[in-house]
């Protein structure tokens, strides 16, 4: 089959998997495509999610001419030519912009007026939150819809569709890997499933293994397999117990899980469970991310183990976590609190400056006393409220 991944490409909306909330009948989206009333969009979500389909099945279902430009290489000149090319024509073309978080200021404000004027048809897509990217005059004119990554069991279904086109038999472990390995991306099945077949018919875990060696993301099984992998070393670690923790990371480096996907989450923990109490956790476990995104399986392992251990064995408190968890809730449910006036810039009133007087000198930075954080007094974290005790004098 020359081109694999368009073959099993879904043609029409009810084919779309694994996006339920755009594709049921009863949905907003579902309902403005049957009425052909399809409005300025943004997809965003995860790579092989189907954002660049779905523009092709609205094109389709439109009866409109598609073009499809990427924003890393886009000119200004491509969006006013087709503007011009179907200028006063019935028939409004749709344009699609992958990667539509990288378009530049001035792009952005070639569209404004065609899109006011319904000129065409915009849709973009990115794999980040558009919204955070675009203008406020582009986000005025459209719609926003996330695209979800594939569960294993939406990867399973279409896997059967192309063994409904192309027979072929694969071992249930072999199953479950080629759906945790291509973590919620349908390109990145199809991709593996192509090639495994071209080795064999018969696909077994060694074979994809073998052209895939590790997860290409945050990998996750049928059964959850490896996000339960993952908390049982954090909590391992939490609890200090090194031989339990290193277990853990051993099932996930033999399940072919990412390094940096480990990595990614041992920085978490060093700053949620040790925080102060050992800032070189921290130090340590950033390093590793760093390490191991340069230095791939088997030697990464060693780094991460080193990591593991090393945290582990590290005096353990949630203080920074408890401390902007309690902050933000007061926040979320409070009145904002005006900043004091001495502390405005530039040039407050009234501000003392510490520096003139040794270092600290008492004064408010709040309009109401707050407290949020609470010290837990353990390993370093006693040095710092030593620290703050001599800082204001109250001890020598």
């Amino acid at each position: 089959m020359d081109d694999f991944s368009k073959f099993f490409r879904p043609k029409k909306i009810e084919d779309v998997i694994g996006q339920p909330h755009l594709c049921s009948e009863n949905s907003a989206f579902y309902k403005l495509l049957r009425n052909k009333n399809i409005p300025h969009s943004f997809f965003f979500g995860p790579p092989g999610t189907g954002k660049t389909t779905m523009a092709k099945i609205i094109a389709k279902e439109l009866d409109a001419p598609f073009y499809l430009l990427d924003a890393t290489s886009l000119k200004v000149e491509q969006f006013r030519k087709i503007f011009t090319t179907h200028k006063g024509s019935l028939m409004k073309p749709l344009i699609f912009v992958d990667e539509v978080h990288r378009l530049s200021k001035t792009q952005q404000e070639v569209l404004l007026i065609p899109m006011e004027n319904n000129e065409a048809i915009i849709i973009g897509a990115s794999t980040e939150n558009p919204y955070f990217s675009l203008t406020a005059g582009i986000r005025s004119r459209s719609m926003l819809f996330e695209f979800n990554s594939l569960t294993a069991n939406d990867l399973q279904k279409l896997m059967q569709r192309v063994q409904e086109e192309i027979p072929f038999t694969i071992d249930n472990d072999a199953i479950s890997y080629l759906t945790a390995s291509s973590s919620g991306d349908s390109r990145a099945l199809l991709n593996l499933l192509e090639f495994a077949i071209k080795v064999d018919n018969h696909i077994t875990l060694k074979t994809l293994k073998s052209l895939r060696p590790t997860m290409l993301k945050d990998g996750v099984s049928s059964d959850d397999t490896h996000y339960n992998l993952a908390s049982a070393m954090i909590k391992s670690i939490r609890g200090s117990d090194i031989d339990a923790a290193l277990y853990y990371l051993a099932r996930l480096i033999d399940g072919g899980e990412n390094p940096e996907f480990i990595a990614r989450r041992l920085v978490i923990l060093s700053s949620e469970d040790i925080g102060n109490a050992n800032p070189n956790a921290l130090n340590l476990a950033t390093s590793t991310m760093l390490s191991v995104s340069k230095i791939g399986y088997p030697e990464s392992r060693i780094i991460l183990s080193q990591c593991v251990i090393y945290l582990a064995s590290s005096p353990k408190s949630n203080s920074a976590y408890a401390a902007i968890n309690a902050t933000q809730k007061y926040i979320e449910h409070e009145e904002k609190l005006e900043v004091p006036n001495h502390l405005k810039s530039p040039n407050p009133k009234g501000y003392l400056y510490p520096h003139e007087y040794g270092g600290w000198v008492k004064q408010s930075y709040l309009t109401k006393t707050l407290n949020f954080y609470a010290s837990s007094g353990i390993g370093f974290e006693k040095t710092l409220d030593e620290w703050v005790k001599k800082i204001k004098g109250e001890i020598s």
